[in-house]
């Protein structure tokens, strides 16, 4: 069986971060999504609770993919739950250079681990949860860059229209 783990902060998920599992959970056996904490981005909206349960809603169509939560090293991860590939989604070049050096640490620590790169879909190029949050927070409708199912977690939380 090949897994795959994707890694992320997903505060909150949107619907690139669900492209990319989609399209990831067609090229494997089974996607673990992966909700870390990233000790470099700011206070998360969203509690790592609430992010997996958000996920889980979001996901639950994908029958080989599990949510699962990790505050460690991605490539122990990986190791220690069998995946054979990190997947990672990018949107511009900014995104390659950390990713490629993200890809090559976790080499050193599990060198039988390959990173995969998604490039995102041209309708979510610009999409991110910082976007997002920023867009809800000044009012706007969201309901087009998040799932359905977690639409309304992100207007009660962050206090946007619909």
């Amino acid at each position: 069986m090949k897994i795959a783990v994707c890694p992320g902060s997903f505060d909150p998920v949107t619907k690139g971060h669900l492209d990319i599992i989609m399209r990831t959970a067609k090229m494997f056996d089974r996607v673990i999504v992966v909700v870390a904490q990233n000790p470099n981005k700011p206070a998360s909206c969203f509690t790592v609770t609430e992010r997996v349960d958000m996920l889980i809603r979001s996901t639950s169509h994908i029958p080989n993919v599990i949510i699962d939560t990790h505050d460690g090293l991605i490539a122990e991860y990986a190791r220690d739950h069998g995946a054979v590939a990190i997947v990672k989604g990018l949107r511009a070049v900014s995104d390659f250079e950390y990713e490629f050096q993200q890809a090559l640490i976790n080499k050193k620590f599990n060198p039988e681990l390959e990173t995969v790169f998604v490039t995102a879909n041209a309708e979510y190029m610009f999409l991110s949860s910082s976007i997002v949050k920023q867009i809800c927070a000044l009012g706007r409708d969201i309901s087009e860059f998040v799932p359905e199912e977690i639409c309304d977690d992100v207007i009660n939380r962050i206090g946007c229209k619909g």
